[in-house]
């Protein structure tokens, strides 16, 4: 296989990844444009951008984490093209993961992509968040919607008992001045700024906004 060399971005920042787990990650530089050309899941503009802009940004969320007790169950709302579902799976192989989305066409995509990558930690659903009634230790997604509007639909479906260093609750990739939608949103919440993880002028005014719950 002959590597993307902007899968290096992800090396430099996890360099105790696995054979496997490399291998996984450098795949998906073939499978997204593959897919991409059939179903729309990315801007094709960004395609060029894939490692930086949509698989080291959803990564953020696992140095915010930075390790998982197996079988920790994970939900990720929204996920369009599997983002940031699919490379959390990636890093984290012994967490459980499912991913939803209200758009059929996009959930085939991500079902293809963890196929070909042979994760069995991703199962992925053609539904909306209210419509799930099981419940997870935590729930990510990135900037599907405002806070305030967010909250509502899966604040209940989120496991009371933790079992991880990290308190349960929702970890939400956004960018921008963020202090008006926490406010409006009347919930306690924690600014961790992606700068502090990763190097890139990209990351500059991005968040994990974590929600104990």
């Amino acid at each position: 296989m002959v590597l993307n060399p902007t899968v290096n971005l992800i090396f430099s920042y996890f360099p105790k990844l696995t054979a496997t787990q490399k291998e996984q990650f450098a795949r998906l530089g073939d499978l997204y444009p593959e897919w991409n050309s059939k179903i729309n899941v990315i801007s094709r503009k960004d395609m060029d951008s894939l490692y930086l802009k949509h698989v080291l940004h959803s990564l953020a969320i696992g140095k915010f984490l930075e390790k998982l007790t197996p079988g920790t169950r994970i939900l990720d709302v929204g996920t369009g093209g599997g983002f940031p579902g699919i490379p959390l799976a990636i890093l984290f192989p012994d967490v459980e993961f499912h991913l939803v989305d209200s758009i059929g066409k996009k959930i085939k995509v991500v079902r293809e992509i963890a196929d070909a990558l042979g994760l069995q930690n991703l199962e992925a659903y053609h539904m909306r968040a209210e419509q799930i009634d099981e419940r997870y230790d935590f729930i990510v997604s990135r900037a599907v919607t405002r806070l305030g509007d967010f909250i509502p639909w899966v604040q209940n479906k989120i496991a009371k008992k933790d079992r991880n260093g990290v308190s349960n609750g929702i970890l939400y990739l956004k960018g921008g001045d963020l202090k008006e939608e926490i406010k409006e949103a009347r919930v306690k919440a924690e600014l961790h700024a992606i700068s502090d993880y990763f190097q890139e002028d990209f990351f500059e005014t991005k968040y994990v906004l974590y929600l104990p719950m």
